[in-house]
């Protein structure tokens, strides 16, 4: 028994066969190893995603924190750009003392990014009411100002004199 194929069947046949096995080469030599790639590629991708969603949740956490700071202290950021005025601040506090002394200090370092004034002041107070009305002026004040301790409080027959100093920072 004879079988007949056709030349046309066995080119098409080999044909057939040298196709699959190009598919199958093409298959292990490129294919599969660039799907190895890709899956390390992208479990990098999953991984810096994660990340960039931490770091953008961080980002609102902190721009959050940022703008209820800025609303709350608004009054003091204002405080910092605002140029200390020596008259003005005297004829404002000027009316809790007997006597109030301004001078401004000299730069220690070249970094510092504030002046520095010291205010020594005197007065006679019948209680220390007044005084606390002092610091609660210059808590509302428009500059920044710090109040060095010792405070000193010396009782004087019927009124109490007080002496201390004073730090006012502003930027140039």
């Amino acid at each position: 028994m004879k079988i007949k194929i056709s030349k046309q069947i066995i080119y098409l046949l080999g044909l057939s066969i040298i196709l699959l096995i190009l598919v199958l080469l093409f298959s292990f030599l490129v294919l599969v190893p660039q799907g190895k790639e890709y899956r390390i590629k992208r479990s990098i991708v999953k991984k810096q995603n994660l990340e960039l969603r931490q770091l953008k949740d961080f980002e609102f956490d902190t721009q959050t924190k940022l703008k209820k700071l800025t609303s709350d202290n608004k009054h003091v950021i204002g405080a910092f750009k605002n140029k200390f005025d020596e008259k003005r601040f005297e004829k404002q506090y000027k009316k809790y003392f007997q006597s109030l002394k301004l001078s401004k200090r000299v730069k220690q370092k070249k970094q510092d990014t504030f002046n520095v004034y010291d205010v020594n002041t005197t007065s006679s107070i019948n209680s220390p009411k007044n005084f606390y009305d002092f610091l609660d002026a210059v808590n509302k004040s428009d500059w920044i100002i710090k109040i060095n301790f010792p405070i000193d409080f010396q009782r004087d027959s019927e009124a109490i004199k007080s002496s201390f100093t004073i730090q006012v920072y502003y930027r140039d």
